[in-house]
């Protein structure tokens, strides 16, 4: 059965806020926000990523921050102001894609910020859209339906592309053949969206045929899979532990040091905000609403779309699962921390560390941007986690572009890890890939 082309109705028409206007979305995850920019094309949305962080980012940035703002405010600020630098830059026709959220973090400002930026210097058209579940996507119009689905069809697929490359890269025995691997992938799932159709069943119909190329790609990448390699978990704040320029590529430096890296993905915060709304919606006496009930609907189309996107992957990732409910994170951190009393990625954090030590990780690193509040309020319960789970090794790394070198600290873990590993209780479970 042949695909019908995108509906004129599942576009943005001529009246749209956003028609005639480019886009910028800042990188997290490359792969993830790849396929989102694809995603928007695919609504007729022109767009594109953020220029490369850079250390011209943090200069651009310094000239209007105060220094109090948190790390990841200064490199996605400094992105869109050298968008702004740029000769080609039309004010009119721009647009940057900052999403908000509610609580104590300063991620919130991040927004209200960037509008009152663009109006001192000058720039009052320039469009900063923000949409919020809270706000039903409203900013997208006519298109946003259609958009909430096949934009987290398009996360997940970063997820899955980004899970495969850190499986495979340490193992790799040509350098550089799985990041040659992952480009070409990246490339294959964005043409897929962009060419593609928004009616559901087809729309995933050609993402799963492009996940199996994908896990095709991969498998052919020359690789000897050694069981005595550490795995290492990586939690904490979430656009500093995905961005690489950040982090100063944290997880390729603990691989040159011999670990292989298990990284939070973005799909994870998407359940939690599911989790949250459900839990706010319950206090205010909605527990019988449309509110609720679309919560419900949406979190059991994306459940099933999951499903259908990971299918191809379910021996590769066998030893690699994620939580089939987020209850199960929370369930665990409930010990450390009052889950539904606090906010934030230090929830996710802490149960993400328990649960990594029980599928059998031998180390959890925590990236955080410095000062920030989730990584303060983990780095003081992961003592005693580490201690519940026979002394699993837990370091906090905190960035915010002045760090020195990397070398000494990680090479000093990883020796923890190293000797975690010949005395921790739960066993890891293998992929066929590896040889055990």
């Amino acid at each position: 059965m042949l695909c019908s082309p995108t509906h004129a109705h599942e576009r943005i028409g001529p009246g749209h806020v956003l028609a005639g206007r480019k886009v910028y979305i800042p990188p997290m995850a490359y792969s993830s926000a790849r396929a989102f920019v694809s995603t928007l094309r695919l609504l007729g949305i022109e767009a594109d990523l953020t220029p490369p962080s850079d250390a011209r980012t943090r200069e651009l940035a310094g000239k209007y921050l105060t220094g109090d703002e948190c790390y990841p405010a200064k490199v996605t600020v400094g992105d869109f102001l050298k968008v702004i630098e740029a000769p080609d830059f039309d004010p009119q026709h721009t647009a940057f894609f900052m999403p908000t959220a509610e609580g104590p973090c300063r991620f919130g400002q991040y927004a209200p910020f960037m509008k009152k930026l663009l109006r001192d210097l000058g720039y009052p058209n320039t469009v900063i859209i923000s949409p919020t579940s809270a706000n039903s996507y409203s900013d997208l119009g006519n298109v946003a339906r259609t958009f909430v689905r096949i934009a987290w069809r398009a996360l997940v697929c970063g997820d899955v592309l980004q899970k495969f490359l850190l499986k495979t890269r340490p193992y790799e025995l040509e350098p550089g053949a799985t990041d040659r691997a992952y480009a070409a992938a990246v490339d294959d799932l964005c043409q897929t969206i962009e060419q593609g159709c928004t009616e559901p069943r087809c729309h995933l119909r050609r993402l799963v045929a492009a996940l199996t190329r994908v896990r095709d790609r991969f498998r052919r990448v020359p690789a000897h899979y050694d069981p005595e390699r550490p795995l290492i978990g990586v939690v904490g704040e979430i656009f500093c532990r995905l961005h690489t320029f950040s982090n100063d590529d944290m997880v390729r430096q603990l691989e040159s040091y011999g670990a292989e890296c298990w990284l939070s993905d973005i799909s994870e915060w998407v359940w939690y905000t599911n989790a949250e709304q459900v839990r706010r919606l319950k206090l205010e006496g909605r527990i019988i609403s449309f509110a609720m009930l679309a919560n419900k609907l949406r979190a059991r189309f994306q459940r099933a779309d999951e499903h259908a996107l990971l299918a191809p992957f379910r021996e590769d990732f066998r030893g690699y699962e994620e939580p089939h409910d987020i209850r199960e994170l929370l369930d665990l951190g409930e010990p450390y921390l009052p889950v539904w009393g606090v906010m934030g990625e230090m929830v996710l954090s802490t149960g993400k560390a328990a649960y990594l030590a029980r599928k059998g990780a031998d180390g959890v690193v925590d990236i955080s941007p410095f000062t920030c509040m989730n990584g303060i309020v983990s780095e003081a319960i992961y003592p005693k986690l580490s201690r519940d789970y026979a002394g699993i090794p837990i370091r906090n790394f905190y960035f915010d572009g002045t760090q020195s070198d990397l070398d000494r600290d990680i090479g000093i873990y990883l020796e923890l890890a190293h000797a975690y590993r010949q005395k921790k209780p739960f066993p890891r479970r293998y992929p066929p890939c590896f040889t055990v």
